[in-house]
């Protein structure tokens, strides 16, 4: 039997002809138009794509390494300060923190993009501990507006470890890559807040636990990784993972992570560390109950392993360095945000009466009421917003019913008894 002879076509590119073995000498073949492309114009067309995308990456680098100087002249800690002093009362030790945070932050992604010596500057991670309504997610919110790379913030408390009900802890990068309106590059450089960090403590504290534990441990697990830096992959927004779905890669090596939580009780675990170290020795003072240390006092105390005790893994412990506490608000402090700052909630209630034609005043009785409500509450400035908005209701509800000028006057009765706010004719 007479041997076949392979198949002979000309590449539609090369214009070679091609003898055809199998179907890789021309992948690429039109029966209908004739139009095909030979294996070796494929290999040709790869090495150019990559290529080129090599040298737009490179050059998107550069213009994002060009950035960086205008950055840090426009980030210094002390701008950043006084950024935040518009808006957050008190707290100057956390203000200082974040601030260094994300100065470095910036300078340590401008080391990186000038030199290549081997030397990698760490990064300072960072953890912060304080009362509900300290401040926390207000202080980082206000931040997020004023930095100039990408910043997400994501509830550590809605995370769950693979194979339970919920989000994965990719959902955090996920967050910042679209916050960096899906450019990658910005992205692997932003800043990730994880709140309510403290939920996802392990609940049998420094011992481990037998039993699942769907929120805590596997998740710190999880977090570790990213931490640390790796390669995170994640599905589009809405989609399920599946092997076919297509994923976005994301390089969490040089993205900040700030994490915060109130750590209810982590102040008993402090006190209880410092006890034991000063009731050691014929020496020690014994303290009595009306003489125990403040929260105040304990959390600027705190150590690492009073984290551990609480919960927290040390392997996550030893990935965020930098320890901020913030302090509880004090009816002073709670006066003076509803007052001092940009966004005071007694201005914008001004603002919005100023609308209709109206002037809005607070008595001096009737902001400390306020504030005194909030303490009993133990919600800290969280719900001074919310105790002005249920005295103003009705006031609201009725003044777009005439178009007259006019003066309210918000006493003490209308926050104590619920009275109604004094309506006056403007002078």
């Amino acid at each position: 039997m007479p041997e076949r002879k392979p198949i002979q076509h000309q590449c539609s590119f090369c214009k070679r002809v091609i003898e055809v073995h199998d179907q890789y000498d021309l992948p690429i073949y039109d029966p209908n138009t004739g139009f095909a492309i030979c294996k070796n114009c494929i290999r040709e067309i790869n090495r150019f794509l990559d290529e080129h995308d090599a040298a737009s990456e490179q050059e998107e680098r550069h213009v994002f390494a060009d950035q960086l100087d205008e950055m840090l002249q426009k980030n210094k800690p002390h701008i950043i300060k006084q950024y935040l002093d518009e808006y957050i009362i008190n707290q100057d030790h956390a203000k200082k923190i974040l601030s260094v945070a994300v100065y470095n932050h910036y300078k340590r992604m401008k080391y990186g993009y000038e030199h290549e010596d081997g030397t990698e500057i760490e990064k300072s991670n960072v953890i912060m501990l304080g009362p509900s309504g300290c401040g926390k997610t207000a202080l980082l919110s206000h931040l997020s507006k004023l930095l100039d790379i990408p910043f997400a913030v994501t509830d550590a408390s809605s995370l769950t470890e693979a194979g339970f009900v919920g989000a994965d802890v990719e959902v955090a990068v996920r967050n910042l890559y679209y916050a960096a309106d899906k450019d990658v590059e910005k992205a692997e450089h932003g800043i990730i807040y994880l709140d309510e960090f403290d939920k996802i403590a392990r609940k049998s504290g420094a011992n481990n636990s037998i039993t699942a534990d769907p929120g805590h441990e596997g998740v710190q697990q999880a977090l570790l990784k990213m931490l640390e830096g790796s390669v995170v992959e994640f599905t589009q927004r809405g989609q399920r993972k599946h092997p076919e779905a297509p994923t976005i890669k994301v390089d969490t090596k040089n993205i900040l992570f700030i994490v915060g939580g109130a750590f209810v009780g982590i102040d008993k675990v402090i006190a209880k560390r410092l006890q034991k170290s000063s009731s050691i020795g014929f020496g020690a003072e014994v303290q009595g109950k009306d003489e125990q240390p403040k929260f105040d006092e304990l959390i600027h105390q705190v150590r690492p392993e009073d984290l551990m005790e609480y919960g927290i893994i040390p392997e996550i412990i030893g990935r965020l360095p930098v320890i901020c506490t913030l302090e509880t608000l004090d009816e002073d402090a709670l006066l003076r945000i509803l007052t001092e700052p940009k966004n005071a909630p007694v201005k914008q209630y001004e603002k919005l009466l100023a609308m209709d034609g109206v002037t809005l005043d607070f008595e001096e009785d009737a902001l400390r009421a306020v504030a005194q409500k909030a303490i009993e509450r133990k919600t800290g400035a969280r719900s001074l917003k919310g105790i002005i908005e249920d005295v103003m209701l009705d006031v609201m509800y009725e003044i777009p019913k005439s178009d007259e000028k006019r003066k309210v006057i918000i006493t003490k009765e209308c926050i104590t008894d619920g009275a109604k706010p004094k309506v006056e004719a403007a002078s």
